[in-house]
């Protein structure tokens, strides 16, 4: 494995999702601490995370999206600075979503929204639900990156379209070569549409290296969506790919710093 002091490249992971009441949210190891699973995180090269807290459950209310997010908030409190809390809104509850993200962001110093995961959350797709164009108003205003799960790629591009001055990362490659470049081919030929290289996909050689060359290095963020994933995986995968330093770099940490004014 390798550790965090062979290395030479700054790690943030875009992607993870924390939990520190139940401890669940991965598929195979049992629960253990959320020192321990930042430990890990270290020791597979990763310098700084970020991320939502996932319940598995759908938001019954806008007090379960509230929930999640000081959840977030206090992991974000006890861990010295290694964690950048991400946080949910909801189309269903526009009005709300918008008071909730102006407070974590000037109130809480949030620079992440999500991953969005609508399909466990209760709204599926339907993340340009009529109605919610107030919050990606909003967040492009505030110059917070939207982070979402999302399958559809009609409704992707129309919030590219709608909110051009809005960053939005499309989470997860897919799998399948066509699928993976469909994908990729999308966050090339719109410039606020990054992706980010949690999920599957990843694991078949050769396709960084091909969404390089199709979207630019300067459009794609690590992330690993540990712990369900092995961060260890994604690091060598950006390590042995035919990658230039540059672009490793951009990789790596680059990006999310560029977006999210960061500078862990």
């Amino acid at each position: 494995m390798i550790t965090h002091q062979d290395c030479q490249y700054k790690i943030i992971d875009c992607h993870t999702h924390p939990d520190k009441s139940a401890l669940a949210n991965g598929w195979f190891l049992p629960p253990t601490s959320m020192a321990e699973r930042f430990d890990f995180e270290k020791s597979c090269g990763v310098d700084r995370c970020c991320g939502s807290v996932i319940s598995f459950e759908k938001f019954a209310s806008f007090a379960d999206v509230v929930k999640a997010n000081r959840a977030a908030l206090e992991i974000a409190k006890d861990a010295s600075g290694f964690y950048y809390p991400g946080i949910h809104i909801h189309p269903g509850f526009a009005e709300e979503s918008c008071r909730e993200l102006e407070t974590c962001v000037k109130k809480h110093g949030v620079r992440w929204v999500g991953e969005l995961v609508g399909y466990i959350n209760g709204y599926g797709d339907d993340y340009a639900a009529a109605g919610s164009d107030c919050i990606y108003a909003l967040a492009a205003e505030l110059g917070v990156p939207v982070n979402i799960h999302c399958g559809n790629l009609e409704v992707v591009a129309k919030l590219c379209r709608d909110f051009p001055k809005l960053n939005v990362v499309l989470a997860h490659p897919g799998d399948g070569k066509q699928l993976m470049m469909e994908r990729t081919g999308l966050v090339a030929s719109f410039p606020n549409l990054y992706l980010d290289l949690s999920g599957s996909g990843v694991m078949r050689y050769g396709f960084i290296r091909a969404a390089v060359d199709l979207a630019g290095a300067n459009k794609i963020l690590f992330g690993t969506d540990f712990p369900i994933c092995n961060p260890a995986m994604y690091v060598h995968c950006v390590l042995s790919e035919p990658l230039t330093q540059e672009e490793r770099i951009a990789i790596f940490s680059g990006n999310f710093k560029r977006l999210t004014g960061l500078n862990g």
